[in-house]
């Protein structure tokens, strides 16, 4: 996360192209566009896509490059959460879709941009934002509780200390800037340099996660997803850090029928509805050849399954 000055490689492309299978004439929706590198492979393949950016930024850059297509256009931006897929999409009478392809968490493009405020190697306004409005984590760490501050980092950073942090960042507020929390957040753990990961790194997730409510927009767009599928259609979700994966994980797991059994020696129970995901893949991880290419993949995780003819569970 502290990395900065990385061209946007987009991860796991040649993978999220398999398993999307996309088609002349195919109607995908790309949740998450930010530089747009899944988007351009689904272009070439003929198809149209529909991407989605709650940053203004990504559909600006998106809306240059979209003028420049023939009509009717192939490209689609939607300047919305991908939470909301289904409603925007409506608006355009468009009910199903062919694929739905969602790469979850922070954008290289954030994290280079120093006054976005999403990491810590140059010094930024303390924002992280991704739809830069709203509460930023500065607003956040100089108002809240204490105890809300270490249940956050708690539980989006699975930091063990957090307690330990949170009463770091109250005794040192007003913050302003990534490196002032950054330097807090190491002194409260007694950061050693040279060390292979900064210990900054699991407060600045947590906070990151907290003020964009990442894991509840995953959930809702993993039930949008459901929703717009049509029968055969293709789901790719990259994820990068196990909160996220298992989310996913576990989303695939209830939608194909599997339900985890009461214990390990109990076998899994069959659901009461019919599966709406089949063919549901294993984790995939990137190759040692695009890892020395992208060292930032290092943590990329991709899942996919096939929609069935079955209704959905419950409206997105």
């Amino acid at each position: 996360m502290s990395g900065v000055g990385v061209p946007h490689i987009p991860v796991l492309l040649d993978e999220v192209a398999a398993a999307l299978h996309p088609a002349p004439g195919d109607v995908i929706v790309d949740a998450t566009f930010g530089a747009g590198g899944y988007t351009r492979r689904l272009l070439a393949t003929g198809a149209t896509v529909h991407a989605f950016d709650r940053d203004p930024d990504a559909i600006a850059a998106g809306q240059r490059w979209a003028a420049d297509q023939a009509e009717p256009p192939r490209l689609v931006l939607h300047p919305r959460r991908f939470s909301e897929m289904v409603a925007s999409l409506a608006d355009l009478g468009i009910a199903r879709v062919d694929g739905v392809v969602m790469d979850i968490g922070v954008s290289s493009m954030q994290l280079d941009q120093a006054e976005r405020g999403f990491a810590f190697a140059v010094d930024g306004p303390l924002d992280m934002r991704m739809g830069q409005t709203g509460e930023s984590a500065a607003d956040f760490l100089n108002t809240a509780a204490e105890s809300t501050i270490a249940d956050v980092l708690y539980q989006y950073g699975e930091e063990r200390q957090s307690r330990r942090v949170a009463r770091a960042i109250v005794a040192a507020r007003p913050l302003s800037t990534t490196g002032e929390l950054a330097a807090v957040v190491r002194r409260a753990l007694g950061h050693k340099p040279g060390a292979p990961k900064d210990p900054a790194t699991r407060s600045f997730q947590a906070i990151r996660i907290h003020i964009n409510a990442e894991l509840d927009e995953l959930r809702a767009g993993l039930a949008a997803a459901e929703t717009l599928l049509g029968e055969g259609g293709r789901l790719a979700v990259v994820s990068f850090h196990s909160l996220e994966d298992r989310i996913v994980k576990q989303f695939l797991r209830e939608a194909s029928g599997a339900v985890a059994g009461a214990s390990r020696h109990m076998p899994a129970t069959q659901a009461a509805f019919a599966p709406t995901f089949a063919a549901v893949s294993k984790g995939i991880r990137p190759s040692e050849r695009e890892l020395a290419a992208n060292p930032r993949s290092r943590s990329a995780t991709l899942r996919a399954a096939t929609r069935t003819a079955a209704p959905a569970r419950r409206a997105a």
